[in-house]
């Protein structure tokens, strides 16, 4: 690999190793065991959205309605778990329901030919205004003693919190996927060229909907691990984690045209994230300036990705 190859496939964790640096010389309270574990856990719900984001991103298509399916599925679990069903059985129902809005969210697009921007846009309003009808623009709170329900969001074992084992799992089963089977390769085919893929046999119908299903899930399995550590469904959840979610992807450098990318770029781009905000925390930076912080930060990834494709 020469030194432009290197630099491209390492920037991000360059990039990220940087950040760690600079922060830690400029808050003692950065680098310790318990702020770094916060960041793990807080960073793991934009995780989530962002490895399904990826999926659907180099198929060269975009979900916005992440955050919407999020909040539904979190309100929907929640208020099972209210009207007194098993916990098991009202978290995988939000699961299967996340799964369904997300498939739902490809057949529009790979049937009805209809752009994955405006399709997810339209959901993401459909599903918000439903997560509002449902809840009546209000909080569910105090809808679970289960242990195990507690577990998911707010449970430690060994000192890890446990969403960081979910997040670090659903990684590497989606980056063995990608990698090593025959779907993971046609993501990659369909988002480098649609219609080559579709010449040379590939269903692309079936995996622009399977792409979207994974976002769907993993969006609704974000939402239920903030229900738990919350010990609330929030209707106002999720809103703007789209965006997020688009920033991991793309400061991880996976490229916007589809067919390019890796989702372990995606991780160490929500890890970015997650450390440029407890960093700017701590050094009590106005939220205002974090927005523009981290808006630079996106513009600066995508610019370096163009030159990349030029």
């Amino acid at each position: 690999m020469n030194m432009k190859g290197f630099f491209q496939k390492m920037g991000p964790l360059l990039g990220l190793l940087l950040i760690v640096i600079v922060l830690t010389i400029l808050s003692p309270n950065f680098l310790t065991a318990t702020n770094i574990l916060n960041v793990f856990r807080q960073v793991s719900i934009n995780a989530l959205l962002a490895f399904g984001m990826t999926y659907v991103i180099l198929t060269g298509g975009i979900d916005l309605s992440v955050g919407s399916i999020l909040a539904l599925c979190s309100a929907l679990a929640a208020g099972f778990m209210t009207d007194s069903m098993d916990p098991v059985l009202a978290v995988s129902a939000g699961l299967v329901l996340g799964a369904l809005m997300g498939a739902a969210n490809g057949f529009v697009i790979a049937k009805g030919k209809v752009a994955p921007f405006i399709a997810t846009l339209a959901t993401m309003t459909i599903f918000r205004g439903l997560t509002l009808v449902y809840t009546e623009g209000r909080p569910i709170t105090g809808f679970s003693d289960s242990v195990a329900f507690k577990m998911i969001g707010r449970g430690y074992f060994l000192g890890v919190p446990v969403p960081v084992y979910i997040m670090l799992a659903i990684f590497l089963i989606l980056y063995l996927v990608l990698k090593k089977t025959t779907f993971g390769r046609g993501v990659y085919a369909v988002g480098g060229n649609e219609e080559a893929s579709r010449l040379s046999g590939l269903n692309v119908d079936r995996i622009k909907i399977g792409v979207y299903t994974i976002s769907g899930l993993l969006s609704a399995f974000a939402g239920i691990i903030l229900a738990s550590r919350l010990n609330s469904a929030q209707p106002t959840a999720g809103i703007s984690y789209e965006l997020d979610a688009i920033a991991a992807v793309v400061i991880g450098g996976t490229s916007l045209s589809g067919g390019r990318g890796r989702i372990a770029g995606t991780l160490i781009g929500a890890l970015i994230i997650g450390v440029l905000n407890n960093g700017l925390n701590l050094l009590n930076v106005s939220s205002f300036y974090q927005q523009v912080v981290k808006g630079g930060v996106i513009l600066l990834a995508v610019l370096l990705d163009r030159k990349k494709s030029a």
